[in-house]
């Protein structure tokens, strides 16, 4: 009769160190840390840009685009990975969709930028509620890039959302979550 014994789990190597080498090893994203005890971020304008808008409005341009690129959620704020570029296209986007000129809560983060490293995915996180996760991870071994959302005559693999219809339906939400919460204040402010 044999018989097992049971082991633990794998542990994740904790702190900082640990995640900066799983995005470098794993998906062979660059990282920077401030200090020791500082969040590990990802280098953005390298292999991905990343589009940040409310979650609210985030939320409502998954559900309109679907897809499965990858998207990470800190707190109340979505970032949206897009192809590395797409950032600096976004002003002439938001233009040429007649969208210039309107206040929006929509930031394209590029060359130069920085974003939270959310943890790996099957990681345990921090438990805060303002800490960064995937809501779509990447998957290790695959090349993220054919995925990411990008202008269609420039790169974007098969079934990766063009760019101009990711940023249409961002900018159209984010000026909705805007009106609503316009709307909302003033109810409150006239009962």
């Amino acid at each position: 009769m044999a018989f097992t014994i049971p082991l633990p789990s794998p542990r994740s190597p904790s702190g900082g160190e640990g995640v900066a080498r799983w995005y470098e090893h794993e998906l062979g994203w660059a990282t920077a840390q401030e200090g020791a005890g500082g969040p590990v971020e990802l280098l953005t304008g390298l292999r991905f840009d990343a589009l940040e808008l409310p979650a609210a409005a985030g939320y409502a341009v998954l559900r309109r685009l679907g897809g499965r690129w990858p998207v990470a959620l800190a707190g109340r704020r979505m970032r949206l990975l897009v192809a590395a570029g797409a950032a600096d296209e976004l002003p002439g986007l938001l233009d040429w969709l007649d969208w210039g000129g309107i206040a929006l809560d929509l930031v394209a983060l590029g060359a130069g930028d920085r974003m939270t490293a959310p943890v790996p995915p099957g990681w345990s996180g921090s438990g805060s509620p303002d800490a960064v996760s995937w809501l779509r991870p990447p998957e290790p071994g695959r090349e993220v890039e054919p995925t990411l959302p990008a202008m269609a005559a420039v790169a974007g693999g098969v079934g990766a959302p063009c760019l101009v219809r990711l940023v249409d339906a961002a900018a159209s939400e984010c000026h909705r979550v805007r009106l609503l919460g316009a709307y909302r204040g003033q109810r409150l402010a006239s009962s």
